[in-house]
């Protein structure tokens, strides 16, 4: 059984302080940090690039967990890997091919991920589970932070736990979208190892009782 653990969204953090954002997550406990990074293209959205991993890098020893929301990011992973990513999730529905993507990222000597929108089922990732170290679960349509978690969502991770055994690999199961302290329960309850946290924890009044009920929650499901 892996141990819970919270991935804060840096698009929830309050971009004009991002090293007292660091600082304040550090300071939490927690030990990793969620990378959006978006192309225009793939999601209606433009974020941060390669230089921006690179100063996170230089600014925090935290497992950086890159979200690569781009249509071909086979072109960018050299850039990201030597900007100090840790891990690398790239999504089954960019235009580059996922397998050569996933074993691209491995080969680079981190850790790789894949990652499925609200409308993919499951199973259309079972043939790549062998060269992933994450899934990751969208339960928003990716895009923009703020969105409400999509429950039915959470019904893809028995079943992307069932395959997961079959591989006899440990691979984490990370869930994004609209995941707060109010439903970080059912969220763990379903599955999920690793819950991303934007708004829901940056923009909180009191972001240590949010990671205390969190924990909490786990101890109680788990």
């Amino acid at each position: 059984m892996n141990k819970i653990e919270i991935s804060p969204s840096v698009l929830g953090a309050d971009l004009m302080h991002l090293s007292d954002e660091v600082r304040r997550v550090e300071n939490l406990g927690i030990s990793w940090l969620h990378l959006d990074h978006m192309d225009g293209h793939f999601v209606p959205n433009i974020s941060f690039g390669p230089d921006f991993v690179r100063a996170m890098r230089k600014e925090t020893g935290l497992f950086l967990d890159v979200h690569l929301m781009l249509s071909h990011p086979l072109a960018y992973l050299d850039a990201y890997v030597q900007a100090g990513a840790d891990l690398i999730t790239v999504h089954m529905e960019a235009d580059d091919d996922p397998e050569t993507t996933l074993r691209a990222i491995a080969a680079r000597g981190i850790k790789a991920g894949i990652s499925i929108k609200p409308g993919t089922c499951p199973e259309k990732i079972e043939p790549l589970l062998p060269l992933c170290d994450l899934v990751l679960v969208m339960t928003v349509e990716p895009g923009f932070g703020g969105q409400s978690l999509r429950e039915d969502c959470l019904a893809k991770i028995p079943v992307l736990q069932e395959m997961i055994k079959k591989t006899g690999r440990d691979i984490l199961i990370e869930v994004d979208g609209g995941v707060k302290a109010d439903n970080a329960a059912k969220v763990i309850a379903a599955g999920a190892d690793v819950l991303v946290m934007g708004t829901g924890l940056f923009q909180a009044k009191d972001p240590k009782a949010v990671v205390d009920q969190v924990m909490g929650a786990a101890e109680c499901v788990r």
